[in-house]
């Protein structure tokens, strides 16, 4: 098999948690393969699974859009902002319990995935997790800021969204990105730990509760995608 063949994502079932490994054996960036292949992974945990975990590979859970469709031209860029916005809307409002190991650094669209998904568990390392779109010249979609106006920290907002502020592994549960920082070897086996716990929970009552709690926030990131980058989203 061809490197050009090799998925950048790949999903295996451990005791009813479809644990989803990210890893494009890069920076994990947000690229049309990476999403499509994302969307399949919970496609499948859907139909078979009562939770979902997300992994990052080692140092790295994701460098956010792939910046070289993004500077392509205004177009090609929306085109991926958009793409990128149904998944995120998708992990969002996903019925099943959502966690994700932040094997590392989570940035741009890397650090909005883990604001779309229930509990972050982050290996304590030397990283880098932000939103530092301003920073790079790039203004922040609206649906982005829906997601990160409602999981960091009232005091944290302005110096993550607008400032672009980056922020460690403690730093970062410190603003809302990550719940909680373990050590490295750990991250993985403390998060599978927790997707099991909570899809134990009552399914029904999971998925009809965050749907409860969501609607409006997705409501306004649904709204979002159809004013920003003109066209509803394929799915939510």
């Amino acid at each position: 098999m061809t490197e050009a063949a090799i998925s950048p994502v790949s999903t295996r079932l451990e005791e009813g948690v479809a644990v989803v490994q990210l890893d494009d054996g890069k920076a994990n960036v947000f690229s049309y393969p990476l999403l499509e292949a994302l969307s399949a992974a919970l496609d499948e945990a859907e139909a078979g699974a009562r939770a979902v975990l997300l992994v990052g590979r080692p140092g790295r859970f994701s460098g956010g859009f792939d910046l070289t469709e993004m500077t392509k031209g205004p177009l090609e860029a929306a085109a991926l902002a958009l793409a990128g916005g149904r998944v995120l809307l998708r992990l969002y409002t996903f019925p099943l319990p959502t966690v994700v190991a932040c094997t590392g650094s989570a940035m741009a669209a890397g650090a909005l995935a883990l604001l779309a998904s229930d509990t972050r568990i982050g290996a304590d390392v030397p990283c880098k997790i932000g939103l530092n779109e301003t920073a790079i010249g790039m203004t922040m979609p609206a649906y982005g800021r829906f997601l990160a106006e409602e999981r960091l920290s009232r005091r944290h907002v302005t110096r993550a969204l607008l400032q672009g502020e980056v922020y460690d592994a403690p730093g970062a549960v410190a603003a809302g990105y990550l719940d909680r920082a373990v050590p490295p070897d750990e991250v993985e086996v403390v998060a599978l730990a927790e997707a099991k716990r909570l899809g134990a929970l009552p399914g029904r009552a999971y998925a009809a509760t965050k749907a409860n709690i969501r609607a409006a926030r997705t409501e306004a990131v649904v709204a979002a995608l159809e004013s920003d980058f003109g066209g509803p989203p394929v799915r939510s």
